[in-house]
């Protein structure tokens, strides 16, 4: 099994520059390419954040949204506090510590929508069989297509992690059902032995 608890190149550069995670410069090659989270310029800008913990995506997001716009967040861990200088604490975001499947947190956060954007890294408890692993994946990727379904905005853009494997690609086509763009995309901060990727649909119909 892979030693991920010793830092490398990305979680080094990370801390250095203000995130608790190196899968912040995941979400940011995405950006850049993709320009799913516009800069302070464009008022009102609402975004959900599931699987947000440790608070990578959700810190890179209220730094680009600068104080407009609106972000809400789930997971089952709370955030760390080591780097968000207060951010967490505005107006402009909500926290909810749940089960992004139970009823109660979709309540809680579809009810602030809709958004523009719905953004998901979470992943499962893995156990190290990669059927497992990948199926536990497709179940929350499928839950944050759901939330995209019921919670977006016409014209919104959904990206969420899958693991590959199993019905990936019965995914993929229902995201394209419902997306006027939809690709995988893997960026370079990714782990070369993992085998996640992002699936990114553009433009909700």
């Amino acid at each position: 099994m892979a030693n991920y608890e010793k830092p490398d190149a990305w979680s080094l550069r990370a801390q250095k520059e203000g995130y608790p995670a190196r899968s912040v410069y995941k979400l940011k090659e995405m950006d850049e390419k993709f320009h799913l989270i516009p800069g302070p310029a464009r008022q009102g800008f609402r975004v959900l954040d599931l699987g947000a913990a440790p608070g990578s995506w959700t810190l890179y997001t209220l730094r680009k949204l600068a104080g407009t716009g609106f972000l809400a967040a789930a997971d089952l861990s709370p955030l760390s506090r080591r780097y968000d200088q207060g951010l967490f604490e505005g107006g402009n975001f909500f926290f909810i510590q749940g089960d992004i499947t139970a009823m109660e947190t979709r309540e809680a956060l579809l009810e602030r929508g809709p958004y523009n954007l719905v953004i998901c890294d979470a992943a499962p408890l893995t156990t190290g069989s990669r059927a497992v692993d990948t199926l536990r994946s497709l179940e929350l990727a499928e839950t944050a297509l759901g939330y995209a379904q019921a919670g977006l905005k016409k014209g919104g853009g959904l990206a969420v992690k899958v693991f590959q494997g199993g019905d990936t690609a019965g995914l993929l086509k229902r995201i394209r059902e419902l997306f006027s763009t939809a690709r995988a995309f893997k960026p370079a901060a990714c782990r070369g032995e993992s085998f996640e990727t992002y699936y990114l649909g553009l433009g909700r119909t």
